[in-house]
């Protein structure tokens, strides 16, 4: 997993911008991406997020990873939901500065089960946060990404964008005792390290959320933790040293309803349940 560095690591630069897409007919105007919206954690990275039908007096929600989870990592099958948490996050803007420090009241959602998630409710609103900081919530995407399009991962620990392409996506990816399913994997521009864990992936040509950064494959080792390996319908392992990952989160809009209250069972969630 992109867990944290130990040892101290001089300041990384800015990355730059990917390639334009070769298919640039109508002059579609590019969508900015930087760092307005991520936070830092104590150890990770994070966003503020927006779901689709998520109102501006709703309490704000931060996603991350299920392995930045402060209490420790989720269990194999384990799902959390509704604990009580006093986290806080650092907010950035779209320079990378920290503008003000974020609280949470509860883990509305986290498990390392099929995905590798954790979704935070904020102390204070989204028109809170736009009022007083001028900062909107990064849009979270309720469609599948496609292979071949331009991403970017925002650190907002490190303070660091990559850029590169969704190269494709695993069927299932095993790392120690976890799997996840439908990985998305990057091409190798994106060498996301420690501490780039629950970065949010947007979407270049729309400005949305698609998936949340987790991990990559370190040293060339099969299935072990920060070693994930590739596994297709046949069973057929593939191990891709320097590779790196993102779990999809298309599928978490579905799981919410009005107010940004999480229902499990409401049609078309299909995120694991406890």
């Amino acid at each position: 997993m992109n867990k944290p560095l130990l040892a101290a690591l001089s300041a990384v630069a800015l990355a730059g911008f990917g390639a334009t897409p070769a298919l640039a007919a109508p002059q579609a105007k590019a969508v900015t991406v930087d760092f307005a919206g991520t936070v830092s954690l104590s150890n990770c990275s994070g966003s503020v997020v927006r779901l689709p039908n998520s109102a501006d007096s709703d309490p704000a929600l931060v996603l991350s990873n299920g392995h930045c989870l402060e209490t420790g990592f989720p269990q194999p099958g384990q799902v959390i939901t509704g604990q009580s948490s006093s986290r806080t996050f650092g907010l950035l803007n779209s320079a990378g500065t920290k503008v003000a420090t974020l609280r949470a009241n509860q883990v509305v959602y986290s498990t390392m089960t099929d995905t590798d998630v954790t979704l935070y409710r904020l102390t204070t609103s989204y028109a809170a946060i736009k009022s007083s900081y001028g900062i909107n919530a990064l849009p979270l995407s309720d469609t599948h990404p496609v292979a071949g399009s331009s991403i970017k991962v925002v650190s907002g620990y490190w303070k660091r964008i990559y850029s590169c392409n969704a190269d494709g996506f695993v069927y299932r990816l095993k790392e120690g005792g976890w799997t996840w399913k439908d990985s998305l994997r990057y091409t190798a521009a994106c060498d996301t390290i420690g501490g780039t864990s629950g970065s949010p992936v947007i979407d270049t040509a729309t400005g949305k959320v698609v998936a949340v950064n987790n991990t990559g494959n370190e040293d060339g080792q099969s299935c072990t933790e920060n070693n994930p390996c590739e596994v297709d319908q046949n069973g057929k392992v593939t191990v891709r040293q320097g590779i790196n990952y993102a779990e999809q989160t298309y599928q978490i809009p579905a799981c919410f309803t009005t107010g940004n209250k999480l229902n499990l069972s409401a049609s078309g969630c299909t995120l694991p349940k406890p």
